[in-house]
């Protein structure tokens, strides 16, 4: 089997997804950079908990010829969404930017209320009133997570 692909599902069995594995060679030291993700948040414990289980996984398969460094990273913590799987953000702080306006709006910040096949629904404070509003999910140019200030 393939390298991606066992990293894959060691990644899976521990409850994570890998987004995209690269393998380098910079000033002749071989550099292994993962990036993974999952709907909890990752925190540094996380990434040394994803590091220890990798880094075991890779010494019994022992993939590389010579010594090589593993880098472990995420998405941040304004990761883009996947419009398909909004429903795990349910309850969670977006920033949406829109195709086409409403209300003159072309970006919303808020709190996911709802969600469906079809829309959205975003909670979001105008000062000190709070709104809501259906947005279409084939109006939504990017959707991403957001850090409430």
């Amino acid at each position: 089997m393939e390298l991606e692909q066992l990293i894959r599902s060691k990644l899976q069995e521990i409850g994570y997804e890998l987004i995209s594995i690269n393998s380098s060679v910079e000033k002749g030291e071989h550099l292994l950079s993962i990036v993974v993700d999952r709907v909890a948040p990752i925190d540094m414990d996380a990434i040394v908990e994803v590091s220890h289980v990798l880094n075991a996984y890779l010494d019994e398969l022992n993939p590389f010829e010579n010594s090589y460094t593993l880098d472990i990273s995420s998405l941040g913590a304004e990761k883009p969404l996947n419009k398909d799987k909004l429903g795990d953000y349910v309850n969670r702080y977006v920033h949406v930017h829109l195709v086409n306006p409403i209300a003159g709006e072309n970006i919303y910040e808020g709190t996911l209320v709802g969600q469906d096949e079809e829309k959205i629904t975003l909670e979001y404070k105008v000062k000190t009133r709070t709104k809501v509003v259906d947005i279409t999910k084939s109006n939504i140019s990017k959707i991403r997570l957001a850090i409430k200030f």
